[in-house]
C-alpha cells in the first residue's frame, strides 16, 4: 500500500482534540465532610494519575480521526489481483457480430477511442489503429491475452510498426481497399492587382498542369476555394478573408521578399540555388519565389519546372494503407504498470460506520448529559 497524498496523515494531529475533551471532562468527585475524620492528622494528598474515563467512546472517536486522516493522504492498494480474462477487439469496418460467432468467449471490444463494448454502435469516424494498439496494450494487465481483428489491407497507420509489450493473436480480415482517385493538379487562382508578366508565367504553368486557361482575377474579400492555389502578388499583407484560408489549410504563392520568418527552401534548381520558398502558416502555408516571375527568369524557363513546382505543392500524402501481415506487432514495449486500486470507497464506509457508532455510544441514556 501506498499514499497518494502522504502530508495527509498530517491530520492525525487532531487527535489532541478528543484527548483534550476526555481529560477536562472527567468525573468530578465532591468532598463530603465526615466528623469523625476531622481530628486525623492531615497526610501528603497522593499525586493524581493521569485516566481517561469512558476508554471505549475515547477510541472510537480516535479511530474515526486516524479514517478521516488516511482519506485525505489517499491510500492506494498495489498487486493487487488483476483480471486477466482475454480481450478481442476488432477494427471498425469489419463485421464484428458475425467474427463473435466463431467465439463468443473473453471480452469483445471496438478498436476505437474509448474501446467500447462490440454491443455499442459501430464508431463511425476513422481511428488511428497502430496507435490505439499502443494505447490497449498499455491499459490491459500484463498477462491478459489479446487478439486483434484487423482489416486487409491496414488503415490507420503512423509512422512506425506496432511494438506492444504482449504477444498478439492477429487475425486480418481480407477486405478489398476503397478505390481512390488519383490527386489532381490545383487550379490557379488569382489576387487583384496582378501584373500582366506575372500573369503570363502564371497562365503557362496552369496549361502546363491542366491544359485549362488561367481563372479571372478574384477580389480581396472572396478567399479561393478548397484545393485551389491562390497567389496575391501585391505588396503588403494578405487579406482578412485570404489569411484565414489559409489558416484552414490552404496554400498561397506571395510576392518575392515578402516580409517574416520561418522561411525554408522548398525547391532548388540544378545549381542548388533556392527558387521557391514556404512557411507553415496555421494548417496552410505560403509560398514564395526568390525572384520576380518573370517570363526571362531561367528557372522558370525550365521545362521541368511545372512539374517540379506541383511536386512541392500536391507532394503525396503519407500512406494510409498497408497489408496487414506487415503490421503484425512486434515484442519489446515496457510492460504496463500494474493499476493500483483506490481505497477511498471502503475508507468512507468505515467514516460512516465509526460516526454512527460515535454517536450511538456518546448519547447513550447511561451516560446522562451527552458528551
Amino acid at each position: 500500500m501506498s499514499l497518494l497524498y502522504p502530508l495527509g496523515l498530517l491530520a492525525l494531529a487532531a487527535w489532541l482534540v478528543p484527548l483534550l475533551i476526555h481529560l477536562a471532562r472527567r468525573h468530578q468527585y465532591a468532598p463530603l465532610d465526615f466528623a469523625a475524620l476531622r481530628w486525623l492528622r492531615a497526610r501528603i494528598r497522593p499525586r493524581q494519575k493521569i485516566r481517561f474515563d469512558e476508554w471505549p467512546l475515547l477510541l472510537v472517536r480516535l479511530l474515526l480521526l486516524a479514517a478521516l486522516a488516511l482519506l485525505l493522504a489517499r491510500p492506494l492498494l498495489h498487486d493487487a489481483a488483476a483480471d486477466t480474462h482475454p480481450v478481442t477487439v476488432v477494427a471498425p469496418g469489419l463485421d464484428g457480430t458475425a467474427l463473435r460467432g466463431r467465439d463468443a468467449t473473453g471480452d469483445w471490444r471496438w478498436l476505437a477511442p474509448g474501446f467500447p463494448a462490440l454491443a455499442d454502435a459501430v464508431p463511425a469516424s476513422p481511428s488511428p489503429l497502430a496507435s490505439l494498439l499502443r494505447e490497449l496494450d498499455q491499459t490491459l494487465p500484463a498477462g491478459t491475452p489479446l487478439t486483434v481483428y484487423i482489416p486487409d489491407p491496414m488503415p490507420g497507420l503512423d509512422g512506425e510498426r506496432p511494438r506492444l509489450s504482449r504477444a498478439v493473436t492477429w487475425r486480418p480480415v481480407p477486405l478489398a481497399p476503397a478505390i481512390t482517385r488519383a490527386a489532381t493538379p490545383p487550379e490557379v487562382q488569382v489576387g487583384a492587382g496582378i501584373a500582366d508578366a506575372e500573369q503570363r508565367v502564371l497562365a503557362a504553368i496552369q496549361r502546363a498542369w491542366s491544359n485549362q486557361p488561367l481563372s479571372p482575377a478574384r477580389a480581396a474579400g472572396t478567399a479561393p476555394d478548397d484545393g485551389q492555389l491562390g497567389v496575391w502578388l501585391a505588396a503588403g499583407p494578405l487579406p482578412t478573408a485570404w489569411q484565414a484560408w489559409v489558416q484552414r489549410g490552404g496554400s498561397v504563392l506571395v510576392a518575392p521578399g515578402a516580409a517574416g520568418s520561418g522561411w525554408t527552401p522548398a525547391l532548388r534548381d540544378a545549381q542548388g540555388a533556392v527558387v521557391l520558398e514556404q512557411r507553415q502558416e496555421g494548417s496552410g502555408r505560403l509560398l514564395r519565389f526568390s525572384a520576380a516571375l518573370s517570363p526571362t527568369e531561367p528557372a522558370l524557363r525550365d521545362p521541368g519546372f511545372p512539374r517540379q513546382l506541383l511536386a512541392v505543392i500536391a507532394a503525396p500524402a503519407a500512406p494510409t494503407l498497408a497489408p496487414a501481415a506487415t503490421q503484425a506487432p512486434l515484442r519489446g514495449a515496457a510492460a504496463p504498470l500494474p493499476a493500483p486500486r483506490e481505497l477511498a470507497p471502503w475508507l468512507l464506509a468505515l467514516i460512516v460506520l465509526l460516526f454512527a457508532l460515535e454517536r450511538v455510544m456518546a448519547t447513550s441514556p447511561r451516560r446522562g448529559a451527552g458528551a
